[in-house]
């Protein structure tokens, strides 16, 4: 009781979505390196981990259809709602239109939730999600996605939760044909599977998928799928054995590794290696031939996350702009994995006369 008024903590797996969620739009966080620590810190386990897990990922993939509804519920547009209703209205929003959760729990929890990190919003809340709750997704879609025939690709903007400018290019990528636009934008926002890699040196793919309950990767020697559950707290993760990552970032430092060259072949340089997925395994794969990786990242806590991903791996972390004086005046192998549309820019990676490739550049 606080002042004669019954005050009601938000259940745990809502507070960690929301924690996770609030640190992507505050801190530029990345979701799947922040949600590990916040669920270790509240002790979520099985069932709850994975729903506050859902609860997350999904949210930041709808955010774009969500803002659209939460919007026109409010009757104002979301950048005019305070950040922290704002989320927790997203992650309302999202248990609403696009999970199980009965309506009366999701409004309850949401609201319970508002009141602990926006105490001054909790009927504006509840006005806002229960408004919400008169239609559902496909309803909402029909009052404010333009008509496709009219519009195909703002159709599916909101339709299926992706920028118009990202449907523009998948369509143009496929020769016009929205109908496999279409297919894959749905197929964009469906949860993808967790991929470990197994460090060469360290861990051997076949034996970490008996390990921990996955399975060999169908394309990169390393990749290891994963059933579920929480892979930071894997002993082959801890151990440094292996790390998560896409197993199409596996393949592209793998190609890097695997370029032939003539001439010495001791100096590998990433330039844009935050967060250091790649770099980890480039790092890995260095050490089995003698070899050195220079990492370089603009941004300091990107970096931090590089020196974090590559302990123990002959690995030097720089923090600078790549387009900088870098203390080596030449490299064999030269990743570039840069951000649009700085990518260009990045062009300006040295590699030595001799080699044969060119860099890889891969965004």
């Amino acid at each position: 009781m606080r002042g004669g008024v019954r005050t009601q903590r938000p259940d745990l797996p809502r507070q960690a979505a929301y924690e996770a969620v609030a640190a992507v739009h505050r801190d530029g966080a990345y979701a799947n390196l922040v949600l590990p620590a916040i669920l270790r810190e509240l002790r979520l386990f099985g069932r709850d981990a994975a729903f506050a897990t859902e609860l997350t990922y999904g949210t930041l993939r709808h955010e774009g259809t969500l803002d659209l509804i939460v919007g026109a519920a409010a009757g104002r547009e979301v950048a005019r709602i305070d950040p922290p209703a704002r989320d927790a209205l997203r992650l309302g929003a999202y248990q609403l239109l696009h999970t199980r959760v009965p309506a009366h729990a999701a409004v309850s929890a949401t609201v319970d939730l508002v009141r602990s990190v926006a105490p001054g919003a909790t009927g504006f809340a509840n006005a806002v999600l229960r408004e919400i709750g008169t239609h559902d997704l496909d309803a909402w879609i029909g009052k404010l996605a333009p008509p496709y025939d009219q519009d195909p690709v703002a159709h599916l903007s909101v339709a299926d939760s992706h920028p118009q400018w990202i449907v523009r290019a998948f369509n143009e990528a496929l020769g016009g044909d929205f109908d496999e636009t279409t297919r894959l934008l749905i197929e964009d926002n469906q949860r993808p599977p967790v991929h470990l890699c197994a460090r060469p040196g360290r861990a051997d793919a076949v034996e970490l998928a008996e390990e921990v309950g996955g399975a060999p990767g169908a394309f990169s020697p390393y990749a290891v799928y994963l059933p579920g559950g929480a892979p930071g707290d894997l002993a082959a993760v801890v151990e440094g054995r292996a790390h998560v990552q896409d197993e199409g970032s596996q393949l592209v430092a793998a190609a890097l590794a695997d370029a032939p060259l003539t001439g010495s072949d001791a100096r590998w340089l990433d330039l844009c290696a935050g967060p250091g997925g790649k770099t980890g395994l480039l790092g890995a794969l260095a050490a089995q031939r003698g070899a050195e990786v220079t990492a370089v990242e603009v941004a300091e806590h990107r970096a931090r996350l590089v020196s974090q991903a590559t302990r123990g791996l002959p690995v030097t972390v720089l923090h600078q702009d790549g387009r900088d004086p870098l203390p080596e005046p030449a490299f064999d192998r030269v990743l570039v994995d840069a951000p649009a549309p700085a990518w260009a820019r990045c062009a300006a990676a040295r590699s030595p006369a001799g080699a044969a490739a060119p860099p890889t550049c891969h965004r």
